[in-house]
């Protein structure tokens, strides 16, 4: 076989890897993108609902880079580094928004913990059914 049909084969199984994660960060990218006057208020509950957002969606989006790395062991650490390092670069968008502003704290706390949360649920899930397995 040819090189090039080697590397069009590699390029074509490595792209649905990506697909989730890609679509996660466009979403991430289009609410991030939103002014304060085109975000919805949740009245009482807006901080927690906001919050719990950040941290749902960054844990999807730690999972959907273990995915791209074949949920490899050795690559829960790069997954949620990954998803802490686009959480920072989405914070810094944000202070580019009218009536928005970065937040370290939504980086450190909501985006860290939902991705860490996420990842340790996922390794013990694994571990119990690798144990049920033996």
């Amino acid at each position: 076989m040819d090189q090039c049909y080697l590397n069009m084969k590699k390029f074509l199984s490595i792209v649905p890897r990506w697909l989730p994660a890609v679509l996660l960060m466009l979403a991430i990218f289009a609410f991030s993108s939103r002014t304060s006057s085109e975000l919805p208020d949740f009245r009482g509950w807006d901080y927690f609902i906001k919050k719990g957002a950040h941290a749902l969606g960054y844990g999807m989006l730690a999972l959907s880079y273990l995915h791209v790395f074949k949920w490899n062991k050795k690559k829960y650490w790069l997954a949620w580094l990954l998803a802490v390092l686009y959480s920072a670069t989405d914070e810094f968008h944000q202070s580019f928004v009218p009536g928005r502003h970065a937040a370290i704290s939504d980086v450190l706390i909501f985006d860290n913990l939902g991705a860490l949360v996420a990842l340790t649920y996922h390794y013990l899930q694994r571990r119990k059914h690798e144990k049920e397995n033996e």
